[in-house]
């Protein structure tokens, strides 16, 4: 289902309030609508027309990443080599955790307010089980390893590296260095024949 598109004005009060959210966001201020309308100096019932709860605000900011990690989960389903693919589109996943302050609020949340934020976390899901089936298949990871397994461990590196600190740049290249030993471990044991 389309909506119709905004009028101008109604269009700059749309960007303006996100735009003033996604600071917020970045600075790790909760979003309360009358905050953003004073911030984005737009009235709150003009905010409250466009986004009816905080959480609605919050997943339109994290929606441009999700749209992203979808996109990427899809490319990834195309890489016809199981465990390059997996590998990949973990990677993705985690420096999406480490860079989008949007993101791990929205994806943990068990319920979403708007239907494309179900959408594209259901694409993410559908992703991750697809690219770990075809590396079960491949015989590229442990057998025991199981859909249900990959966010949970993928939240716990995201968390390790919240803890560890650093700049972003740091940030990154420990949730990488933290994803590999995590990778090695699932890849089955060397036969010992």
């Amino acid at each position: 289902m389309t909506s119709a598109p905004l009028r101008k004005d109604a269009a700059r009060n749309w960007e303006r309030i996100v735009a003033t959210a996604r600071t917020l966001v970045d600075q790790g201020t909760p979003l309360q609508l009358n905050d953003v309308a004073h911030r984005a100096g737009v009235g709150v019932a003009t905010v409250y027309r466009h986004f009816p709860t905080p959480e609605a605000l919050l997943e339109t900011v994290a929606a441009p990443c999700l749209e992203d990690l979808a996109d990427h989960g899809r490319q990834a389903l195309a890489d016809p080599d199981p465990w390059r693919a997996l590998e990949g589109f973990l990677s993705r996943v985690l420096e999406a955790q480490l860079t989008e302050a949007a993101l791990p609020p929205v994806a943990s949340a068990a319920v979403d307010a708007l239907p494309r934020t179900t959408e594209l976390k259901a694409s993410l899901a559908t992703a991750g089980t697809e690219l770990l089936g075809r590396a079960h298949a491949a015989g590229a990871v442990r057998p025991d390893l199981a859909d249900r397994d990959l966010v949970p461990l993928m939240c716990g590196i995201a968390h390790a590296v919240a803890v560890h600190g650093g700049t972003p740049a740091d940030r990154i290249a420990t949730g990488h260095r933290y994803l590999a030993t995590l990778l090695e471990g699932v890849r089955p044991a060397p036969s010992t024949a």
